[in-house]
């Protein structure tokens, strides 16, 4: 926008010069010319003047101011005549000009062209003696003088055009930043929106339509702040009330399960358990999702390297009693630090490696792999068990939705999605890709931070 409003504005300057300087320097071109020819007229009737009166003081005088004239001009006089007074000087060659000029008795003007002149302005004045024509006097004007002044006339317009163009230029990128200035605030506010920022607000500066919407969407704004920070509160705080009779009614049953002979019991009660279970991971989840879309905590560096060790070194024993190994390979130049909020990377961790170790077979290998990518660090997670489709990958992210081959009959279907909400909230990014050979893999892109480890 502030191009197009520099480009407007330089066209606006560039269509005033044109219709105010152009016509003034065809005005003084053709004044110029008409100056020029005026003075060479006047010059040329005066010396035939003196050719007209045919006596010998005339003709000496004639002489004289020939010789004067085209000493001080650089000119060319050309003299033909009938009459009793023959000056030495040149006759011009014969022509129509000339011709007109002592058959009609009418002086003429030949420019050498009719654009604006040619190399030589010709001035042929007839001589009279008592209403007869008895000779003409011509005077050949090089226009070289002529074509200088007309470049001094029309350069110094174009020079200062330019000048002007230029400052216009500067003066339209000045005021189209500031007009534009509550425009970009606007337009950084809606992008932190997009972010996630619901706390952004545009400063209320501008023209009168500017502020009122700078006004209407800081007031949507805050009422679409409340109403998530409302909703947030509310899935928290349902979250955590329900930790305590889910934990009370798993203690219940696993009594019932414990002083119970009947087999068919037992199994409906181990069934009971297990929804429970699941429905506690649900809550547990809802209640690290709620927490994550806070966004209560900044990224910090955090040593990536150190984590993954600590984090598989608590999930190693469940993998071995699944026969299930997990392989760590650190390709990263010394141990990065990467930006990351409190626990996120942990919580991210652990996400993903239960899914992963839901879905591996016995005997398969669990691969968590860190290498450097561009100016991030890459984490990345691969298993081998049977992957997923392009349709389950489009959608592994949304909250509740269990895929058969991503998570057990258990997952509560938001495991991905707090993943998702913590690398964002992060700055990184994270993808899923088929795995070389087969099973899953899980990208994780984590903002480098300047302070690594050796």
């Amino acid at each position: 926008m502030i191009r197009q409003l520099i480009r407007s504005y330089i066209l606006l300057v560039a269509v005033a010069i044109l219709l105010f300087t152009v016509p003034v320097a065809f005005t003084l071109t053709a004044q110029l010319r008409d100056d020029t020819e005026a003075l060479l007229m006047r010059e040329a009737t005066t010396m035939a003047l003196l050719l007209g009166d045919g006596n010998a003081s005339s003709c000496r005088a004639l002489e004289a101011m020939v010789g004067a004239y085209e000493q001080q001009t650089r000119d060319r006089v050309e003299v033909t005549t009938t009459g009793t007074c023959a000056p030495d000087i040149p006759a011009p060659a014969p022509d129509a000009a000339l011709e007109r000029a002592v058959e009609k008795g009418r002086p003429t003007t030949d420019w050498g062209s009719d654009l604006i002149w040619g190399r030589n302005l010709v001035i042929t004045v007839p001589a009279k003696d008592r209403g007869r024509v008895v000779g003409a006097v011509r005077i050949v004007y090089p226009t070289a003088h002529l074509n200088h002044r007309l470049w001094t006339i029309w350069g110094f317009r174009a020079g200062l055009a330019v000048a002007v163009l230029a400052v216009a230029a500067l003066i339209g990128a000045v005021v189209a930043r500031r007009l534009t200035r509550p425009l970009r605030q606007l337009n950084e506010m809606a992008s932190r929106f997009s972010d996630g920022d619901l706390t952004a607000r545009s400063p209320v500066e501008g023209p009168q339509e500017t502020q009122t919407l700078a006004r209407t969407l800081n007031q949507a704004g805050e009422r679409l702040d409340k109403l998530i920070a409302s909703q947030r509160i509310f899935v928290a705080d349902a979250s955590h009330q329900l930790r305590t009779p889910l934990t009370a009614l798993r203690l219940a049953l696993d009594n019932i399960a414990d002083g119970v002979d009947d087999e068919f019991v037992r199994e409906d009660v181990e069934l009971a358990t297990a929804e429970v279970v699941r429905m506690s991971r649900l809550v547990s989840g809802l209640l690290v999702l709620a927490r994550a879309e806070a966004k209560v905590a900044a990224a910090e560096p955090v040593p990536l390297v150190d984590i993954v060790e600590e984090r598989l070194a608590l999930w190693r024993p469940a993998a071995e009693e699944r026969g299930v190994s997990v392989a760590f390979v650190a390709a990263a130049e010394g141990r990065p630090s990467v930006l990351a909020g409190p626990g996120h990377l942990e919580q991210v961790l652990d996400n993903v490696l239960s899914n992963a170790l839901e879905v591996s077979p016995d005997g398969a290998t669990i691969t968590v792999r860190i290498d450097a990518r561009g100016a991030g660090v890459r984490l990345s997670v691969l298993d081998e068990g049977p992957g997923m489709s392009d349709a389950d990958k489009s959608r592994a992210f949304d909250r509740f939705w269990r895929g058969q081959g991503l998570t057990g009959r258990s997952g509560s279907g938001l495991g991905l999605a707090v993943v998702k909400q913590l690398v964002t909230d992060d700055g990184g990014t994270v993808t899923l890709r088929d795995a070389p050979g087969s099973g899953l893999w899980v990208v994780i892109t984590l903002r480098a931070s300047s302070r690594s480890g050796g």
